[in-house]
């Protein structure tokens, strides 16, 4: 972006008087000192430490102006400094007038599940047609929306926008600065459940990503959830699923370990491939096409996005153990839905060896963790996943369940603060042609037993 400090300071109501820095030049934004480029204008934001603390490193590392709280005292006097009642809102103000300058098409994604996966699709999709700019890593909230705006190029025509949520109301506030022109929801799961309660108020939450929708917008959705379909009122809706009442539906699905093809009911004649395991990424690249076929992408360019997209975090990856055990990491974050979708996965792979799964807690499931953690069991069979490896202490309740179906010598439980024991359990087990998975949310630290099983540190 290249904006005047003038303009900045009209869009975002500073108090103060800036007339002798209006001509100054601003080319980026951050509100992380430590990480921006020359140019750019800091945002302190509230957080640990506040932000204001950091406007002096921001000037050493090339800032050339700043936002300050009208309520914050020591307002620097050697510096550009834009007053205003609240950093963070000015921030989003301006990212709203960014939009508009720019004034691209913009894609809004969220799902309980998925919405990373998805977004890298959809961008590699689009991204084969037109100038394309994506949320970066998972920039989803809202400082990273504004942020993921206010980093696109002039010359942006689609942009691609990953949204969170972990509250009421913080989709819809993301919705309206954004205004998309189409929103797409890749599921209802339980992430999140201990702060909503029920899938039907997450399903509320989600669906407030059409708060901001414009009036000829479109919703793309998981058709095979009645909680999305029983919501959708009038808006203008096409939708993606298993069952062949959707608009688009797979007739096929080949999963592999490192790839997974499918042919689909619009174009039977034609396999996509996508470059990971699991037929539940299927559902994610058929929001992608769907998306694809909104803006007029041909079905040839879409397949040969779909099998070379990149992802953002390669959040499941195969690894090498030392012993020579491939391993594979899904450490990054859990949840039923998509430990199930794993483990199921998992179970089918072929293996010289024992298929062996090390789980970690899944966090924030609030009063139903006893429950959801014992549904897993549902995806554990010791014949086709014959040792398992317990970590935490919100997993304990499926220990428990297991303790019917698993030898005691096949089933191992360690709580939270085991983790050394876990470690040298696994070492003193596993051997060269085993196949084990690792899955757990991220506060388990399950990376670190990625790191010990490679003889590897991790920081």
């Amino acid at each position: 972006m290249k904006m005047q400090l003038g303009e900045i300071a009209r869009v975002t109501g500073a108090k103060n008087d800036i007339e002798q820095w209006a001509t100054i030049e601003v080319t980026n934004v951050a509100f992380d000192a430590r990480q921006l480029n020359a140019g750019a204008l800091f945002v302190p934001l509230a957080g640990t430490r506040d932000g204001h603390d950091f406007v002096g490193q921001a000037k050493e590392n090339g800032a050339v102006a700043t936002f300050w709280a009208a309520n914050h005292d020591a307002q620097p006097t050697d510096f550009p400094v834009l007053v205003v009642t609240d950093p963070l809102a000015a921030y989003q103000k301006l990212a709203m007038h960014y939009l508009q300058k720019i004034n691209p098409k913009v894609v809004a994604i969220t799902g309980s599940n998925g919405k990373t996966t998805t977004k890298d699709m959809t961008a590699a999709v689009l991204g084969s047609q037109y100038n394309m700019h994506k949320t970066q890593a998972n920039f989803n909230n809202e400082i990273g929306v504004p942020q993921t705006i206010l980093s696109m190029e002039a010359n942006t025509e689609i942009l691609v926008i990953e949204m969170g949520m972990d509250r009421p109301g913080q989709l819809k506030a993301l919705s309206e600065l954004a205004m998309p022109d189409v929103a797409v929801i890749t599921m209802i799961g339980e992430a999140h459940i201990e702060f909503f309660k029920t899938r039907d108020k997450i399903a509320d939450a989600k669906m407030e990503i059409t708060d901001g929708l414009k009036e000829d917008g479109l919703l793309i959705y998981a058709g095979d959830e009645p909680l999305l379909t029983e919501r959708v009122g009038e808006l203008t809706t096409e939708t993606f699923g298993n069952l062949t009442t959707n608009d688009l539906y797979p007739l096929q699905v080949r999963a592999g370990e490192t790839e997974t093809s499918f042919k689909l009911n619009a174009w039977p004649e034609m396999t996509f491939t996508i470059p990971m395991m699991g037929a539940y990424n299927v559902n994610n690249a058929l929001a992608a096409i769907l998306v694809g076929q909104r803006f007029h992408i041909k079905p040839e360019l879409m397949k040969k996005a779909l099998a070379n997209f990149e992802v953002t975090s390669n959040r499941t990856e195969w690894l090498v153990g030392q012993k020579g055990e491939r391993m594979l990491s899904d450490v990054y974050n859990s949840n039923p839905t998509a430990a199930k979708e794993v483990l199921h996965n998992f179970s089918h792979f072929e293996t010289d060896g024992r298929r062996i799964a090390v789980l970690g807690d899944m966090l924030e499931l609030g009063t139903a963790s006893k429950k959801l953690h014992e549904s897993l069991a549902q995806e554990l069979d010791p014949a086709m996943i014959q040792e398992v490896f317990l970590f935490g202490d919100e997993i304990e309740p499926l220990y428990v369940t297991l303790k019917e179906r698993y030898a005691p010598e096949r089933l191992h439980y360690f709580n939270r603060h085991e983790q050394p024991q876990l470690i040298a359990g696994l070492q003193a087990q596993v051997q060269p042609d085993d196949l084990i998975v690792l899955k757990a949310s991220h506060g388990l630290h399950l990376e670190k037993v990625v790191a010990a099983l490679q003889d590897t540190e991790v920081n």
